[in-house]
């Protein structure tokens, strides 16, 4: 199974690179259809988040489209809050987690949905809102193997009127924060499998680069209707699992 992984982790290192996703929102689906159960997905994913979103977040950082500034208070909330998850992801069934992660999708694609790719609005900036969001965020993503930037990036264009590649270039620094508290969270509960973990992240790192470039070289519309068409096939995936059984 080794050369399947890597050819997931460098797919799932393009999409992370050019969605700013952390990868644990295709990876945790294609993980199970490959027949890990949803918490080994989850203990896997978190590693090759920290990998896809390191990287990414450097490549970003040099190409301008990361402002760290007061945008980090969303880093430090998601790691206090990913902090929590290898306790939730003990204490919950994986019938659950599958139902809550596929309850993060419909918020996504609803609230993305009516949220402009460039907003003629000032953008808010609050450095204890954003604390607050990352807390929350970073609590509930993490425990369901994402970093939160599906999350956040909606969040951060439909709420707080960032420019969508903004968002997405801050929403995969946030999983910077988020994925590394997880990993000490979950391995703390013996979740991670980091053999499968490290092969994968490694392998991302390759797809990362290329999905940053192509992410910098498309019309913010278009990218926006193609995050949008990535949740709906993660949608799709996640519904056709939890029916099956």
């Amino acid at each position: 199974m080794s050369i399947e992984l890597a050819i997931v982790g460098i797919v799932v290192g393009a999409i992370s690179g050019f969605f700013g996703v952390g990868g644990g929102t295709i990876l945790v689906p294609v993980l199970m259809y490959l027949g890990f159960d949803i918490k080994e997905a989850i203990g896997i994913s978190v590693v090759q988040m920290v990998f896809s979103s390191l990287y990414g977040s450097y490549l970003n950082y040099k190409k301008g489209s990361l402002k760290v500034s007061s945008t980090i208070f969303f880093g430090f909330g998601g790691f206090l809050g990913g902090l929590a998850s290898g306790y939730i992801v003990h204490h919950v069934s994986s019938k659950t987690l599958s139902y809550i992660f596929l309850a993060v999708i419909l918020y996504a694609i609803y609230r993305f949905f009516h949220a402009p790719a460039e907003s003629d609005k000032p953008k808010i900036e609050n450095k204890a809102l954003f604390l607050v969001i990352g807390v929350m965020i970073g609590i509930f993503a993490t425990s369901i193997g994402i970093g939160g930037a599906l999350l956040l990036t909606p969040v951060m264009v439909g709420f707080l009127h960032y420019h969508v590649k903004e968002a997405v270039s801050t929403a995969l620094f946030f999983v910077v924060f988020s994925s590394i508290a997880g990993l000490v969270s979950l391995s703390s509960y013996g979740y991670v499998d980091y053999a499968h973990g490290l092969l994968i992240g490694v392998s991302s790192l390759i797809g990362v680069y290329l999905g940053i470039h192509l992410a910098h070289k498309t019309d913010p519309k278009r990218h926006k209707k193609m995050i949008l068409i990535l949740n709906f096939i993660i949608l799709a995936l996640i519904l056709n699992k939890i029916f099956r059984g």
